[in-house]
């Protein structure tokens, strides 16, 4: 029993010690480890890149409406803004001709404001351009055909001489803060049309402005698809595109296909022709001057906006018009019905259009 008492005794003693050891050893390990812990999240951290601003993309038009297309980008100290559309105004707003976007934020942040630039020359996409440049003064980029468009509208207020107006091209790159925006080639019922491929510090956004895929068209190169595909190869942080029609099962023909219509009705037709469009819309205008050439009809122009856009179009080679096509108003009463073509603004029923006084005949003048 003696000799069982005592081998109890001598494990329990070597026990404890040896307790008291793994204690000391498992302190001192525990010790290191939360320096060295501390000495590699400081490491980390010193490695970490550091945290990134925000990209604010703010519509202040255009987004679920038709028209007043105008978007801001921001990030940090730096605004860009793509296009500066006006809008037609409802039934219920009375007195009212022209819509514009609220640019109180603008104004509020104009100290950041960097440029506009516009993606194309419809009125959805420059309209607003005279009344908002007055308030915001900083310069505008665009194509050759869309720059001549809102020279004309400036020059029109005596604004022109006042204002920065940048000519790029497609595949150009523009510079404006912390932003780089490139111009890519689309096709629009109105030529030099572009996308935009804005990077910025965190990302590159693609807005497509106004676009449709069209394997034939009027006065360009197809759509630059191939450039779409490269960057969507290198990432995109965000499409920002044109929606219209979307919901439609199918494709939207081509311009030509417009140019088909009008050959249908100007054949065989021997009564005077009257054909409404957008004045922006030079495609659509170069095709019915097409047709009116083709059927030996003269062409009259009413409208001083269709006037100077044509003018415009074709100096810069947009258009191409024959010589003793065109023809002044005060010269169609001596023209035969059967070979005459007036091409008019007013396809929106505007109050102060010329189509709208020719219907209500609102002075001797708008008797045609």
């Amino acid at each position: 029993m003696a000799n069982t008492k005592n081998n109890n005794k001598k494990p329990k003693e070597r026990t404890n010690k040896e307790n008291k050891k793994n204690a000391s050893k498992a302190l001192n390990r525990s010790r290191s480890g939360i320096v060295s812990a501390k000495k590699k999240a400081a490491s980390t951290r010193k490695n970490m890149p550091k945290k990134t601003s925000k990209l604010k993309i703010i519509p202040l038009g255009g987004l679920g409406e038709i028209g007043k297309n105008m978007t801001v980008f921001e990030y940090e100290n730096d605004i860009i803004l793509v296009d500066c559309g006006m809008g037609f105004p409802d039934v219920d707003m009375y007195g009212i001709d022209v819509v514009i976007p609220d640019i109180t934020y603008l104004k509020e942040n104009i100290s950041k404001v960097r440029g506009i630039v516009i993606t194309h020359g419809h009125e959805d996409h420059i309209g607003a351009i005279p009344y908002i440049i007055s308030e915001i003064d900083v310069p505008i980029y665009g194509t050759a055909l869309t720059n001549a468009i809102i020279e004309l509208k400036l020059e029109e207020r005596d604004l022109l001489k006042n204002t920065q107006i940048f000519t790029k091209k497609a595949g150009d790159h523009i510079h404006l803060g912390c932003f780089d925006i490139e111009l890519i080639h689309v096709n629009h019922s109105i030529s030099d049309a572009v996308a935009l491929a804005i990077s910025t510090p965190i990302g590159v956004v693609v807005h497509t402005g106004d676009f449709k895929i069209d394997v034939s068209p009027i006065n360009s190169e197809m759509i630059d698809l191939t450039r779409f595909g490269e960057l969507g190869k290198q990432g995109v942080l965000a499409l920002l595109s044109d929606s219209t029609n979307v919901e439609k099962a199918g494709h939207t023909d081509s311009e030509r296909k417009v140019g088909d219509g009008f050959e249908k009705l100007f054949y065989g037709c021997t009564k005077r022709i009257i054909v409404t469009t957008f004045a922006s819309n030079v495609d659509r205008i170069q095709q019915i001057i097409n047709a009116a050439v083709k059927y030996k009809r003269k062409v009259a122009v009413t409208g001083r906006s269709m006037e100077n856009i044509i003018k415009a179009a074709t100096e810069l080679g947009y258009m191409s018009v024959p010589a003793g096509t065109l023809v002044e108003l005060n010269q169609i009463s001596n023209i035969p019905s059967h070979r005459l073509c007036i091409i008019s603004t007013g396809s929106q029923g505007e109050s102060m259009s010329a189509l709208y006084r020719m219907a209500f005949l609102q002075s001797p003048s708008d008797r045609y």
